[in-house]
């Protein structure tokens, strides 16, 4: 009889994808899938451990998973993923609940994993961080109709904050064929918008083919003749060419949407992160990607309460934000992450004080999102649809302004039935902060 297998995947798109490789792994080997946990046999967390809240989501999803050890069928719960990469003996020391830890390069061995743990083995696997599979068929977990492109994995920005490097290794970047290929067997099972994910998208290529592809990538997916939207995550400032931008602005598939994580604009602050540029550099490059691509929509992030932020550089950042007037925007405290250079810095700043920073900056990108979306009131935009909500009564969906999960959508009022993963114009009515309202105003459909 085939076992039931559940499993819990936490974290960034790019985890999710590796996620989804292992679910077709294990179909490929018999194992029945997208089972409720209640009624699973193995349970897998594939968590994430970027930062602390991160860690203890976690932690609070294994606990909750082991608990069908005693009230459900569970024979084995299995931890993989980011937490299980860094904290692999922390976790088998602190949750004995968890029965296996398997490392990030041993995702590829996940069915026998699992079988010799039905079978009552109980073994860790820790392969080498380099073994981590870039690519493989997947079974996806989200839409059927949008999914994510990870073209590459680890990192080699070394930002003093970041603890990627530490967990994934240095960067890896699949071959173009590799990502092409994938994109076409997604495309073909159905998905209309593809998203472009990597730890740092723009590095793409610089390891295998000594310069960044991340442009000739997006002009051979734009191909693909039945993809209808590409969108591009993780763009590193200094390596957002000209070419790059040219790309996004003369293809159609490509929309008009670009998320870089800018993390801080003072000069010192950027500098002891390990990162370049300033607020003057940052300021230029915004005024002359809205002059390459009109119409963009940027999305972005900061950290508030950096070692040694003081009331000025605090002062200035907000400053920044104020007059840039991002479209998307999400802000993070710092979070000190063990072995980071930043953790050991001696100026950190109390919890409170980071807290608070943060508040001013989102209370004011709310108001800057809110006028946004008043000005699209009027505006007809393309829009994906993605589901019906039945106490609305109306379809939602997203414009080319919304990344999937972490942006806003809109919901409207359709002519007819619609059938979601179509792409129809609605026409915006009326906004609220980060959300639209409107009518399908006409027959258009693809």
């Amino acid at each position: 009889m085939s076992k039931k297998i559940a499993m819990v995947s936490l974290g960034c798109p790019k985890n999710q994808v590796d996620a989804e490789v292992m679910l077709k792994s294990l179909s490929d080997k018999g194992f029945i899938i997208g089972v409720e946990e209640s009624e699973a046999d193995v349970i897998i967390i594939n968590t994430c451990g970027f930062i602390e809240s991160a860690k203890e989501e976690a932690i609070e999803n294994i606990l909750e998973a082991a608990a069908y050890k005693v009230n459900g069928s569970c024979k084995a719960l299995i931890v993989t993923g980011c937490l299980a990469e860094r904290y692999k003996d922390d976790i088998t020391e602190e949750i004995p609940e968890v029965d296996v830890v398997v490392g990030i390069g041993s995702n590829k061995n996940i069915a026998e994993i699992v079988e010799k743990a039905i079978n009552g083995n109980m073994e860790n696997a820790y392969g080498e961080k380099s073994e981590l599979c870039l690519d493989g068929e997947r079974i996806l977990g989200g839409y059927p109709f949008s999914t994510y492109l990870k073209i590459s994995d680890g990192c080699n920005n070394c930002c003093t904050y970041c603890a990627i490097p530490l967990i994934r290794g240095k960067m890896r970047s699949r071959t173009m064929e590799s990502c092409i290929e994938e994109a076409k067997r997604l495309v073909d099972g159905g998905v209309r918008e593809i998203v472009v994910v990597a730890q740092d998208t723009t590095a793409y290529g610089e390891d295998i083919y000594g310069e960044s592809k991340l442009p000739e990538l997006l002009q051979r997916l734009c191909e693909i003749e039945k993809l209808h939207w590409i969108r591009v995550l993780y763009t590193y400032p200094e390596r957002i060419t000209d070419q790059l931008l040219r790309v996004i602005a003369n293809n159609e598939k490509i929309v008009k949407y670009l998320d870089i994580p800018l993390q801080h604009v003072n000069g010192n602050i950027l500098k002891r992160m390990n990162r370049k540029g300033n607020r003057e550099s940052l300021t230029a490059l915004i005024k002359k990607i809205r002059k390459m691509v009109p119409g963009v929509t940027l999305r972005t992030t900061f950290i508030t309460g950096f070692p040694g932020e003081s009331e000025e550089q605090f002062a200035e950042l907000h400053e920044f934000i104020k007059e840039a007037r991002f479209e998307r925007l999400g802000c993070f405290t710092y979070s000190p992450e063990e072995d980071t250079i930043a953790a050991t810095f001696s100026d950190q700043i109390d919890e409170q004080t980071k807290e608070d920073r943060m508040s001013l900056i989102m209370d004011d990108q709310m108001v800057i999102s809110a006028q946004k979306n008043e000005e699209k009131i009027g505006s007809i935009a393309e829009v994906l649809v993605e589901g019906y909500d039945d106490y609305l009564k109306c379809y939602f969906g997203r414009t080319p302004a919304d990344a999937p999960e972490v942006d806003g959508k809109i919901f409207f009022y359709a002519t007819r039935p619609l059938t979601f993963g179509e792409f129809v114009t609605v026409q915006v009515n009326d906004s609220i902060e980060y959300d639209l309202l409107g009518e399908m105003c006409d027959e258009y459909t693809k």
